[in-house]
Parts: structure tokens; C-alpha cells; sequence
């Protein structure tokens, strides 16, 4: 049976561009590895989709829609449903000094950001560089190999889903507890300084109030634990340094 919109799925993937057969996007390690891209920073996980929702490309959700649990197969996305058709009016001509410092190390195929604006290298000569401001692969045809995994129903499901998206932890630090209509979320102490925590925060309790409809109360629970300090640390080690004994030589 097809999913309904709003229905929460964990999708495996691999996508690639058609005419090219360059792979650029994997949930899965080993064709990360495989393809020469691997980021050991990436959590490599199956993807939770909100089917209909836009939570992926157009193309990607409407093919998603028309699947269920257990489905493999190649879908074929157009640019219009993809990363959006060329349009030459984003391609920009700029003096190469604009890229300040960076301007002698840059090459051909590079990503640079002039003006809070990303865009691709794609001429330098001159003292003038092109910039394309269109999206890597728009007016691409792209492929996608799925493998649907499941579909979350339960509340435990739903929230342990929802976490691992946000969470850039291992799943064994990922901790929660739903009592009634409260859910208690422990934050992972390797968290506690994280720049995005207060939007991670954020998502999480938007997602999880919308999927768990009768939950009425978050509470993130950042326990921090007493540091020993110096004087501590010095008594521990004299305390735990090891007795040494020493035998009295016999007179010949």
C-alpha cells in the first residue's frame, strides 16, 4: 500500500547524475567509500522522509509517495522536478580581485562565496573570473537508487527517527523517555557547546509536537557533572601512586 502524506519512512539511497554517471549523495557508507567522497564527519544513516511534505526534492517526494516498505528501484528525476533548469542570467563575469585573498589559489570547479552567494568557477582568465550561481546539477537529469526501509508508527519509532536527523551523535547517546504526555530528551553532553543546540532544540520539539499529537511537554535535560579541581586531582594521585619497597642488603 502507498504511503500517505505525512507518513514517516526511512529511505536508503544513492543518487547520481544520468547523462554522466557521477555519484554525488549516498546515505550509505560503503558507496560513499566506494565513490571516493567518504566524510568521516557525515553520519551515514538511512534518511527519514515526511512523505508529501517537501522534506526532499519535488521529483524525489512525489516518486516516494507512490511506493511502500520494502520497495528497490531506480527513479528518474527531471531538472524541473530536480535542481531546477540553467538559467544564464545567474552566471556573473567579476574582476578576479573581488575573491580577495583567495583569488590566486582558486581553480577551475571550485565553490566560492562572493557577496553571501555560492557559486561554481567555471572560467578565469584575464583578471576576470565566471561564477555560475546555478545549482550544481540544475538542468540535470538525476538518478536515484532507493531501498524503503520502513515506515514509523509507534511513538518510540517516531521520536528515536526524529532525533537521529538532528543529533550529530551516535545512536547508543541518543536517549529519551516518554512518560504520559511528556517526553524527557537527553542532550549529549559532547552537544553542551554546539553553536546550533538552541535551533537543534528548536526542530526537534517542532517535529516531534507534530508527529506525536498527544504529547503536551518537552524537557532536554543537560546534566553537567562537577570537574575535580587541581588540589583534588593531586591528593587522587598521591593517593594512588604505589608503595615501593626496599630490601636491606646483608653484611658478607
Amino acid at each position: 500500500m502507498a504511503f500517505s502524506k505525512g507518513s514517516l519512512i526511512l529511505v536508503d539511497y544513492t543518487s547520481k547524475v544520468k547523462d554522466t554517471g557521477e555519484v554525488f549523495e549516498t546515505t550509505i557508507e560503503e558507496e560513499a567509500k566506494k565513490h571516493s567522497f567518504y566524510d568521516p564527519n557525515v553520519k551515514y544513516q538511512p534518511k527519514l522522509v515526511s512523505v508529501g511534505e517537501s522534506w526532499v526534492i519535488k521529483g524525489f517526494d512525489e516518486a516516494l509517495g507512490k511506493t511502500s516498505v520494502g520497495d528497490k528501484k531506480t527513479i528518474e528525476i527531471t531538472s524541473d522536478k530536480g535542481f531546477g533548469e540553467r538559467d544564464t542570467g545567474k552566471v556573473r563575469m567579476i574582476p578576479l580581485r573581488k575573491l580577495g585573498e583567495d583569488a590566486e589559489k582558486v581553480s577551475i570547479g571550485d565553490t566560492v562565496e562572493v557577496g553571501n552567494k555560492k557559486g561554481i568557477v567555471r572560467f578565469i582568465g584575464s583578471g576576470r573570473v565566471q561564477i555560475d550561481y546555478n545549482h550544481r546539477f540544475a538542468g540535470k537529469t538525476i538518478l536515484y537508487d532507493i531501498n524503503v526501509l520502513n515506515e514509523l508508527k509507534t511513538d518510540d519509532e517516531k521520536t528515536s527517527g526524529i532525533l537521529k536527523r538532528y543529533l550529530p551523535v551516535k545512536d547508543d547517546k541518543i536517549l529519551f523517555k516518554k512518560t504520559g504526555n511528556a517526553l524527557d530528551i537527553t542532550i549529549p553532553e559532547e552537544m553542551f557547546r554546539a553553536d546550533d543546540l538552541h535551533a537543534i532544540k528548536h526542530f526537534v520539539q517542532t517535529d516531534v509536537f507534530k508527529f506525536l499529537p498527544t504529547l503536551e511537554k518537552v524537557n532536554f535535560i543537560e546534566t553537567y557533572v562537577k570537574q575535580p579541581t587541581k588540589s583534588q586531582e593531586k591528593t587522587t594521585e598521591k593517593k594512588t601512586e604505589p608503595k615501593t619497597k626496599t630490601k636491606k642488603a646483608k653484611a658478607p
